[in-house]
């Protein structure tokens, strides 16, 4: 019967580190996108400021366009997972409060706060 009861942590660990995962990959993504547009942005007006072709400048601020469009769709993903792995954390607090894994967890969902939508 003890197997049984290390199963089911062993099950709800795993599902903590890979909601866990998620949440970091989608916080890291959307500051990549981000930093991108803002890279982009730069280079726009860099680029205005030399004179360049205007159909050069036009396929830059289509890049440009690609990557604000994408940071509300990442973020919108970042918000469900973030719930997602907040659910995990307040229902396992008692059973997996004392692991690295949910300190990690925790940290985690720290960090991702200020990338989430304001309300």
């Amino acid at each position: 019967m003890a197997d049984a009861a290390v199963a089911v942590d062993a099950a709800k660990l795993k599902t903590l580190k890979i909601k866990t995962g998620v949440v970091k990959r989608y916080t890291k993504e959307k500051q990549s996108y981000e930093k991108e547009a803002a890279v982009q942005r730069a280079k726009i007006v860099k680029f205005k400021e030399e004179g360049k072709d205007e159909h050069f400048i036009r396929q830059q601020e289509g890049c440009l366009k690609e990557s604000e469009m994408m940071v509300p769709e990442v973020q919108r993903q970042l918000l469900k997972s973030y719930d997602e792995l907040k659910g995990i954390i307040e229902d396992q607090q008692g059973e997996l409060g004392q692991t690295e894994e949910y300190k990690t967890a925790l940290q985690i969902i720290e960090d991702a706060k200020a990338h989430l939508p304001e309300a």
